[in-house]
């Protein structure tokens, strides 16, 4: 199918040949009719990516300051690398989608195959939306009315949030889309209403929905209009839709306020505010949040757990719907906001339009109908071909080689793991991701012949002998039990699962795959400087002291890590590579272990993630590890020191390694920080191709991952 991407290094719009996205449980499958450019936020990205270094860096200032923390603790050589990976990103644009439903996911209701719905999807020609970002479309609205469905919602909330009444005066800054259609929403209301902007064209058409305007374009001074049209007493509101970095808007705005007026901000403006012109009148200032109750809430979003109607009348849903009530009953009249139409093979110069100084309001984007079986095949195909031309997969499985199928292209997997493995002399013929744009992207840097979003066609694939997993953790049992029963050798992204109950049925899959090669992703045993800390502590015969300190750094609760289904909490999906450490180091099994939580975690369903794990070894050896979210992430994130025989080692942040009474030995930095990942998957490459055994034993990897879930549950 094709989607339309945004390539934020150079700016460039790209329309790509991409897979259907992937679909789950509570999602519908759309295809796509028309879908509307976003003139405002698609400007922004569009103007983002165009701009040099330094005009990215004043648009995104905490980003920098981010990038110069990172410089800090991680190295200059590592940071670049991370924020190139990261623009180089290709960006899906477009949240405002019209289509028909072709399949629905399980845990749906309310929708039907063949219904006509609204969604936030992207400019493509399939999409995928969770049930409670979609609305159907009533009869008496067309598709390109629909399509402003989802701005006409954030507009909607805005309107809301100022509570209007019957006859009150309400100043509209900014008269872009949404300016456009809060002065349609307002009037509805029964409002009187000004409108403010600089484009006579855009003033006419609020005129048209019964505004009175001002037109900064011509010098009309805006507080002098606002005091006579509320007829000396100052308007009751003013919603703020306009996009600048000014802080102008929200001052005129306070001063065109009587007493307890209300200010709410849906666009963009500048936030300095001055106390005094709120003070004496004792303005309210409100932010409004998108759509509605409901955005940015995975639970709402992701999940489907709608909020109960009599406590949150109006979520982003019920938006949707109202609005397009409103279109329906004629309240809304999105026709005359249509200023240009460009159909999908031609939508890059839709945004050369948008970037350009050619006036334009609503642009849209048509898609033509899958009239036959074969163009329907097309659009709903789930692995395309990245290159006619690609080495030979037969001819290097025959040879020994290694060909993988790589399923998850997030941006670690993207920037690490991928290069790696191909650095390491295995063949990438398959890139598979959720959404399908990533696995086109880093499959062609790759040179893969195959991007995919069906992971089962890619185990199942005769050319591929070894499967590398770096998805949520949630999934990782799930990939590796399959790659394993189709006879594929597994690289696995920690955590090897979640539940003992998963790690029960790998431990009895692996018993009848004893030839086949499982991996965790434990990269750090690999990393030289531990490789010199193993050969250095294994001329010691008596117990050692491991004091392992990761100063991890706040993650928020609803960041999917968090959550113990998906992510398995922080002490099972980062934590076991610390275990891992220790445990090789140690050279001896787990015998007992303990998590002490310091404090619980402020969100009650998340595990905390401040512990002081101890590990005490069968050789007598202790290790304890303070994982802690609660440090400066000026300071270094992880610190490992090891006390034994009179001696010490200490590895910081794994560029420096310090060692005192080790004879021949005091030191070994490197130039910039090396956690082993290259060795780590060039080993497990280099198994796979020599036949030799599992460069980590199976009973380490179980053992680790058996007491990293046990860990787990105790910091619950």
């Amino acid at each position: 199918m094709k989607q339309i991407l945004q390539n934020l290094s150079s700016g460039a719009t790209e329309l790509a040949i991409v897979p259907a996205p992937a679909q789950s449980n509570g999602q519908l499958a759309i295809r796509s009719a028309v879908s509307l450019v976003s003139a405002g936020t698609e400007r922004m990205l569009v103007e983002f990516g165009r701009g040099g270094v330094v005009a990215k860096a004043r648009q995104q200032p905490d980003k920098v300051r981010e990038v110069l923390a990172k410089v800090r603790t991680d190295g200059l050589m590592a940071t670049v690398d991370a924020v190139r990976s990261k623009l180089d990103q290709p960006l899906p644009l477009g949240y405002c989608n019209v289509g028909r439903v072709v399949s629905i996911g399980s845990g749906v209701d309310g929708f039907a195959v063949g219904d006509r719905v609204l969604s936030n999807g992207k400019h493509a020609e399939v999409v995928i939306v969770p049930r409670n970002l979609c609305a159907r479309v009533p009869d008496a609205v067309d598709d390109e009315s629909a399509a402003f469905t989802v701005l006409a919602a954030i507009a909607l909330q805005g309107v809301r949030l100022v509570g209007p009444t019957l006859g009150e005066a309400v100043v509209v800054t900014g008269l872009g889309l949404i300016g456009l259609i809060t002065v349609q929403l307002l009037r509805a209301n029964g409002c009187r209403v000004l409108g403010v902007d600089m484009n006579p064209a855009r003033l006419e058409l609020a005129r048209q929905f019964g505004a009175e305007v001002v037109d900064l374009s011509r010098g009309e001074d805006p507080l002098a209009a606002a005091t006579a049209f509320s007829r000396g007493r100052g308007v009751d509101a003013v919603l703020l839709t306009a996009s600048t970095v000014s802080n102008e808007p929200v001052s005129q705005a306070a001063k065109m306020c009587r007493k307890r007026g209300r200010i709410v901000l849906v666009g963009v403006t500048g936030l300095e505010l001055s106390r005094a012109d709120f003070y004496e009148k004792e303005l309210s200032f409100q932010v409004s949040c998108s759509y509605g109750p409901g955005r940015y809430d995975p639970d709402y979003e992701e999940k489907g757990q709608d909020y109960p109607v009599g406590f949150v009348r109006w979520t982003e849903q019920r938006n949707f719907e109202a609005a397009l009530d409103l279109m329906a009953g004629g309240a809304l009249d999105m026709r005359p906001l249509v200023s240009h139409r460009f159909d999908i093979d031609d939508a890059p110069k839709a945004y050369d339009l948008l970037a350009s100084k050619e006036p334009s309001l609503g642009i849209l984007i048509r898609y033509p109908d899958a009239d036959d079986t074969a163009a329907e095949e097309r659009l709903l195909a789930r692995v395309v071909r990245l290159a006619d031309e690609s080495p030979t997969p037969a001819t290097k499985l025959s040879s020994g080689g290694v060909v993988l199928a790589v399923i998850g292209a997030g941006n670690y997997a993207g920037r690490v793991l991928i290069p790696a493995l191909k650095a390491a002399g295995g063949q990438v013929r398959t890139v598979v991701s959720g959404s399908g744009v990533t696995a086109v992207h880093h499959g062609r840097r790759t040179g893969a012949e195959f991007a995919a979003t069906d992971a089962q066609a890619a185990i199942d694939d005769l050319e591929v002998n070894a499967v590398a997993v770096a998805t949520r953790h949630d999934s990782h049992a799930r990939y590796v039990l399959a790659s394993l029963r189709a006879g594929r050798h597994v690289f696995v992204e920690k955590p090897l699962c979640l539940t003992l109950d998963e790690l029960a049925e790998i431990e009895t899959q692996l018993s009848t795959s004893s030839h086949l090669r499982l991996m965790v992703g434990f990269n750090r045993r690999f990393a030289p400087q531990v490789v010199k800390m193993k050969s250095l502590l294994e001329s010691v015969g008596e117990p050692k002291s491991f004091v392992m300190t990761v100063n991890a750094g706040a993650i928020p609760p609803e960041h999917w890590t968090q959550d113990l289904q998906i992510g398995g909490g922080r002490i099972v999906g980062e934590g076991c590579h610390f275990i891992d450490l220790l445990r090789h180091l140690a050279g001896s099994p787990i015998i007992w272990h303990e998590a002490v939580p310091l404090g619980r975690h402020p969100a009650l369903a998340v595990a905390s993630d401040k512990v002081a794990i101890t590990l005490q070894f069968a050789d007598g050896s202790v290790g304890t590890i303070h994982y802690l979210a609660n440090g400066h992430k000026g300071f270094p994130k992880e610190r490992l020191e090891v006390f034994c025989a009179g001696r010490v080692l200490q590895l910081d942040n794994f560029v420096k390694l310090r060692g005192w009474g080790w004879p021949g030995f005091s030191k070994m930095n490197l130039w910039r920080q090396d956690k082993g990942v290259s060795q780590c998957l060039k080993a497990f490459v280099d198994a796979i191709r020599g036949g030799g055994a599992s460069p980590i034993s199976r009973d380490e990897l179980l053992e680790v991952a058996r007491v990293s879930i046990e860990l787990g549950r105790a910091s619950q």
